[in-house]
């Protein structure tokens, strides 16, 4: 069994940082950077970018909407012609600093509230997703379950990467539970861990209202901006090692 190990990155934001950037390069397999919309700055891309390719790791652009102050994570009513060329930017930021760097941009995920909107409402992710084919077809979109963006994907001819985000609750359709739920974000290393043997062993994880749900996945994700990240990640690298290998999502097979 191949799986990647990824973390999203590269959120903070000047002199300001966010996570353990250095030390979760040297545990996943690939990488999600952020591209200063909600998080980021071009120097710290770069910076990301040049660790990231150093190490072996992959990266990918996370494109956010241009909500710095709430760290993308508050919904924000934008016309779908600004939101588009919001995420062919975000997109044009980071592979222009990737080729800079002797590196290439392999993959994307949505991040926060865009992600969350997306994979919930067909409506609203086709034209995004239309704009990832637009600007590279050969890109893979890395994604929590979603019917939505997947179904867009298909008719796009784009690749789609089923992602377990493995501190986040989801419900029975796969879709992750508002933050502000209680327990939507699950602190506690051991039932992570737990987690994520569960779906290794099983194929299933157990959604918020308890059901056991069927989940076919090709990566992991763990938060690099939560306390104990690189702690967790070691961890649950560990459970993949002890079940397979991790491969970034860019050498699995198709």
């Amino acid at each position: 069994m191949d799986i990647d190990l990824n973390a999203d990155l590269g959120e903070g934001f000047g002199p300001w940082r966010m996570g353990d950037d250095e030390a979760l390069l040297g545990i996943v397999s690939s990488a999600n950077v952020a591209c200063g919309f909600h998080a980021g700055d071009p120097q710290t891309m770069d910076r990301t970018v040049r660790t990231a390719l150093a190490r072996g790791v992959d990266v990918g652009a996370h494109v956010g909407f241009p909500d710095l102050a709430g760290f993308g994570r508050r919904p924000m009513q934008m016309d779908t012609r600004e939101l588009v060329a919001a995420v062919v930017y975000q997109l044009g930021a980071l592979a222009g600093i990737a080729r800079s760097a002797g590196h290439r941009m392999t993959h994307m995920s949505f991040h926060g509230a865009l992600g969350n909107m997306a994979a919930a409402d067909a409506e609203f992710a086709a034209p995004l997703v239309r704009a990832v084919a637009d600007f590279d077809p050969a890109l893979t979109i890395s994604s929590s379950a979603s019917r939505a963006i997947e179904d867009a994907a298909e008719r796009c001819g784009l690749r789609v990467r089923t992602t377990f985000l493995a501190d986040r609750a989801c419900d029975e359709a796969g879709l992750l539970i508002p933050r502000k739920m209680p327990d939507s974000v699950i602190h506690e290393p051991e039932r992570v861990l737990a987690r994520v043997r569960q779906l290794l062993e099983e194929g299933t994880v157990t959604a918020y209202g308890g059901s056991r749900i069927p989940m076919r996945v090709h990566s992991i994700l763990v938060h690099g901006d939560t306390p104990g990240a690189v702690a967790l990640a070691r961890g649950v690298r560990e459970v993949v090692e002890a079940h397979g290998r991790v491969v970034p999502i860019s050498r699995q097979p198709a």
